[in-house]
């Protein structure tokens, strides 16, 4: 149900953009007033989340950690996954970041001749990883309609991802690989029983969202063509405040920009918004040092301490009554 109500949302959006831009000519609306909107929303709401999560008290030292804490001299700790100090913290948060080495380690269950059986889940950390570099590059790429001269890197970052030279326009290798990452990452929820019985639409939408953002992208690249010079006097005119909607655009380029700044609405107020959060973690960002340092919770208050002593002093006679030894007669 979660799968089917997320699929018809994305195609209503798709529709909706349609409807606006070819029959009642909306252009405007959804070319200006709805991306500004959207960077708004996705900037004022990443600050909101980030701030929120940066005032919010750490009582308690909880880093996740996994290998030999640091203890005594001759003990040989783990440096990287149990790290006592800064340093240590940063390699393992940069190594969570990049490469996903939590994810690497990753196990999969199943039940075999009724043992339940561990074994390797590589496919999800590669599908993962691929998903989250292409994107990222996908988006950096995509600067170049908002700079004029183009800098010199994002020439070169298409350069690399174009290297295979398949095609007019050349074939861009993220591009086609955002796709099949986000379609390998649906087909997984949907095939795997226990990932689809705790699946919410809040985990399919931004798949859908992303496969047809991604599919509209393509479409436009190599099939149903656009005006790329109009795109970007469209582009630069957002950039420069003084936006201005060229005559001549297709409708397919109004519906992956629609559904580009949907995601951009969506994203502070969804999952998607672990990008911000994996920094400010206390399970990530801590260094598991308490056996150095003594941690106290700084909401502790005096409380009134019923000491061994007055207990025995209470229920004496009802302790001897029971055979329940006591220290004093």
């Amino acid at each position: 149900m979660g799968m089917l109500f997320s699929l018809v949302v994305v195609v209503a959006l798709i529709l909706i953009a349609l409807f606006g831009v070819k029959v009642i000519g909306l252009q405007f609306l959804f070319g200006v007033i709805i991306p500004y909107i959207a960077v708004l929303t996705f900037i004022f709401g990443m600050l909101y989340r980030v701030l929120k999560w940066s005032r919010s008290p750490v009582p308690f030292h909880i880093p996740t950690t996994c290998g030999q804490q640091k203890s005594l001299s001759w003990i040989k700790h783990s440096k990287i996954e149990n790290p006592a100090g800064t340093l240590g913290v940063i390699i393992r948060m940069a190594l969570e970041i990049f490469l996903f080495r939590s994810l690497f380690r990753n196990l999969k269950s199943d039940l075999r001749d009724g043992r339940l059986v561990y074994g390797s889940d590589k496919w999800l950390w590669l599908a993962g990883l691929a998903f989250h570099v292409s994107f990222f590059t996908v988006f950096i790429r995509h600067l170049r309609f908002f700079a004029n001269p183009v800098p010199k890197f994002l020439n070169v970052i298409d350069s690399i991802d174009g290297f295979l030279q398949v095609g007019v326009p050349h074939l861009l290798i993220t591009g086609v690989l955002l796709l099949l990452a986000a379609l390998y990452l649906f087909i997984r929820r949907v095939y795997i029983p226990q990932v689809r019985y705790i699946s919410l639409p809040a985990d399919y939408f931004p798949l859908f969202l992303i496969i047809a953002i991604a599919s509209t992208g393509i479409l436009m690249r190599y099939f149903t063509k656009v005006d790329i010079v109009k795109v970007k006097t469209l582009t630069m005119g957002l950039a420069s405040l003084h936006p201005h909607i060229p005559d001549g655009i297709g409708a397919i380029f109004f519906v992956h920009l629609f559904l580009v700044s949907v995601l951009f609405t969506y994203f502070p107020f969804s999952k998607l918004v672990h990008m911000g959060g994996v920094f400010l973690s206390p399970t990530r960002n801590l260094a598991n040092n308490s056996r150095m340092k003594r941690h106290v919770n700084p909401w502790n208050y005096p409380v009134k301490v019923h000491t061994y002593e007055e207990y025995e002093e209470e229920f004496r006679e009802k302790m001897k009554s029971a055979d329940i030894p006591v220290e004093k007669e």
